[in-house]
């Protein structure tokens, strides 16, 4: 697993939202964009920390942040997640993991005494120039929007 850095250049990438949208990288040049990883939709972990950000997203978008939530979930499981939850962020469809390696968050995890690969529950900040400046490792799920609003 080689993760991205903060300081690194993200590399332009592209992906399927859960509506069939084709959703860039530098569709959000200029911006400050909140890119979080999760294991799987409609899980209890990641239910919480986008539902997290739900709620905080209109203090979060006065902070200048755009959000895409991303996890290796077909369209349609991103589509019923968000509809359930009445996300107002882009979910992308990662399958075949395009997002999931260009980042580096694949790889060896234990669950209840299993090791398996999977994604591991990362959240990137990336300036208006696509670089790096803030790696979340440690995502709080009920408390993510704190993390990214906090110096």
């Amino acid at each position: 697993m080689n993760m991205l850095k903060v300081g690194d250049k993200v590399p332009e990438f592209s992906a399927k939202d859960q509506d069939g949208n084709t959703i860039n990288l530098s569709d959000y040049k200029g911006k400050k964009l909140v890119v979080f990883f999760y294991p799987k939709a409609n899980t209890p972990g990641c239910t919480a920390e986008a539902c997290n950000l739900r709620d905080n997203y209109a203090e979060l978008q006065a902070q200048g942040f755009e959000i895409l939530g991303v996890s290796a979930d077909s369209e349609k499981k991103q589509t019923n997640f968000r509809d359930k939850f009445e996300f107002q962020y882009p979910l992308l469809a990662d399958e075949d993991h395009t997002v999931i390696n260009t980042f580096g968050v694949w790889g060896p995890k234990k669950f209840m005494g299993k090791e398996y690969d999977g994604i591991h529950r990362t959240t990137f900040v990336i300036d208006g120039d696509g670089v790096l400046e803030k790696v979340i490792d440690k995502v709080k799920t009920k408390d993510h929007a704190a993390q990214l609003l906090e110096g």
